[in-house]
Formats: structure tokens, sequence, C-alpha cells
């Protein structure tokens, strides 16, 4: 089996995950209500808590799969992107850990882990598909035409679309993180009760920031006492704004490429109308859309490993390439 570490932003998470697929045990350990009072991730905060958290979730995955150290083959880790310091403590541990025990080490790209999620059974997808990964970091169109990576094609020029559905929420009082109450206030709204804009760019990529303003706008316009009455109706409708721009230019994308099938992954697919408006599309589970360590895992069998001791010298980086 292989053993999976991600500590990217603010959940740490360990998993175990077979060679051929199979998800022995998944762990994650979330941060949420740590952060939720400062309105975001702090990352100084979330560094500690990784340090916390990240010994004793990786000896519950080891418990949950029924599994010992014999059984392990080899480590992976999320080597970046995020929150330099939180990938900081998960390549350190899994340094450690391959290290004591003399096992390869398999460094992933976060955002390659994403995409490995659909690798897993049951039900593994096979490329070519398009992609549309959605994250509170990171959104983009990727044109994958094998497990062992993906081809960008478009990518947000300023907000993520997670950010967007955060920030949207916290405009409207919904705390953080706030992706999942809009998501289920929206559900009692009227889309149509107002117009919010939708980015239109050349090319394939994505801009959120001009539609945040306008909420922003539209709160500071109501006044306290009609926002609150009409919360609802706005988080209907700047949902239906976000899901739209995400919806048209993977479409567009799809059309592009000659895209025979479309797969959604990260955070945002867990949004209840963005997965009805792509009913044909191969979607994570649920469970796999957030920040997990078996995504890690699912990638690291296709990634080169790294030899005892070559990965010592190993290092996190905060952006993609």
């Amino acid at each position: 089996m292989i053993l999976g570490l991600e500590t990217s932003c603010d959940e740490t998470a360990a998993a175990l995950v077979t060679r051929d697929g199979e998800i022995r045990s998944n762990v994650v350990a979330s941060q949420a209500e740590l952060h939720a009072r400062f309105g975001g991730v702090v990352p100084e905060v979330a560094s500690r808590r990784h340090l916390q958290l990240v010994a004793p979730v990786v000896a519950e995955a080891l418990a949950d799969a029924g599994a010992g150290w014999d059984d392990v083959e080899a480590v992976a880790v999320t080597q970046g992107p995020g929150l330099i310091g939180a990938l900081l403590v998960g390549v350190s541990a899994a340094k450690a850990l391959a290290w004591s025990r003399g096992l390869p080490l398999v460094p992933v790209d976060h955002l390659h882990g994403h995409v490995a999620a659909l690798y897993l059974e049951p039900g593994a997808v096979d490329p070519p598909f398009l992609c549309l990964l959605a994250t509170g970091g990171h959104t983009l169109l990727l044109d994958v035409q094998d497990r062992a990576g993906h081809h960008v094609l478009g990518s947000t020029l300023d907000d993520a679309a997670g950010e967007a559905f955060d920030k949207g929420a916290r405009l409207l009082g919904l705390g953080y993180p706030g992706g999942a109450a809009l998501d289920r206030l929206a559900q009692e709204g009227d889309p149509e009760a107002f117009a919010f804009p939708v980015a239109k760019l050349p090319g394939l990529n994505f801009s959120f920031s001009g539609l945040k303003t306008a909420l922003a706008y539209r709160v500071r316009d109501l006044g306290a006492e009609k926002t609150e009455a009409r919360r609802a109706d706005l988080a209907a409708a700047y949902q239906r704004a976000i899901v739209r721009a995400l919806v048209e230019r993977t479409e567009a994308a799809a059309r592009e490429i000659d895209a025979a099938r479309i797969a959604v992954v990260g955070g945002v697919a867990a949004n209840s109308e963005l997965r009805a408006s792509l009913p044909d599309a191969a979607l994570a589970p649920l469970a796999l859309c957030t920040d997990n360590a078996a995504m890690i895992a699912s990638a690291a069998r296709y990634r080169a490993a790294l030899p005892f001791p070559d990965y010592l010298a190993l290092d996190a980086y905060a952006s993609a390439a």
C-alpha cells in the first residue's frame, strides 16, 4: 500500500491506498472551526495545527486500514501548491517517515491529486476527458489524456470559484467556510431575483472578482435589513452566476478539443447546482471533492518515486508552475 499525506491548506489528512486503487483508509482532520473566528485560513495557525495533528492522523489511518508499517511500500506527499508553512509540515513528516523505514517517497502536485481522485475504486474513470478543477485556490480546465498528468487549457485570472463562494458567503453573513452554507441557502431562493454578471473573456479563462464586487455593491445598496430579508434570493442568484460561468467555459472547452467526456473535481464539485448542471459529467465522489490524502496516494501510483535517501533535500512549493 501507499501511505499518502496531505497538508496543503487547513486539512491534515492521511490515507492508505492499494496499487490497484482501493481506499483502505482515508482520515481527514479539518481545521475549519479553528479558522472560522478569523473568517478565513490563517497560515501560521494552520501550520502549527498540522504539527499537532500529523502524527495522530497517520496513526489513525494505519489503524483504520488494519495495517502496519510492514504493509507500506511507499510514502506520498503533497509537495505543492498551497500554503508553504502547511506544506512543509507534510513534506517534513513524509521524509521522516520514509527515511525511518528506508522507503521511497513520491512528491505529488496537489492539482494532479484532485484529478487522480477519479482514478480510485469503485468507479474509476479512464482518460481521455476534459476536467474542470474548481477549488478554493484554483479554477482550471484540463485536457487529461493519461493518468500521469494533464495539459492546462484555461485558468482563473483572479479569484478561484471556491474563493468566490466563500467570500460571497461572508458578505451574506454565513460565516467561514461558507460555500456549503451558501449552497443550502440558495436552494430556498429565486436565482432570477437578481442579475449578476458573468465575465466574458477571450479563450477559456475565468474571472470572478467582478462578480464578487457586484454582490458587495448590491448588499451595500440594499442595506442590512433588506439584505437579511432577501439573503436566499441573493445567494441563489450569486450561485447561479458562478455555476453559469463554470458550465459555459467547460462546455466551450469540450467543443474546442472535441472531448467525449467531461469530469469535475475539487471542493466546488460538491456544489449541488454545478452537479445538476453537468448531469452527464463524471463527478468526484463527495468524500473526495475536498482536500484528502487518498487522492494524493492515488496520484502517486502514476509518478516516479524518489529512492531512499535521495528525497532528503526535497522542498515544497507554494505556487503552481
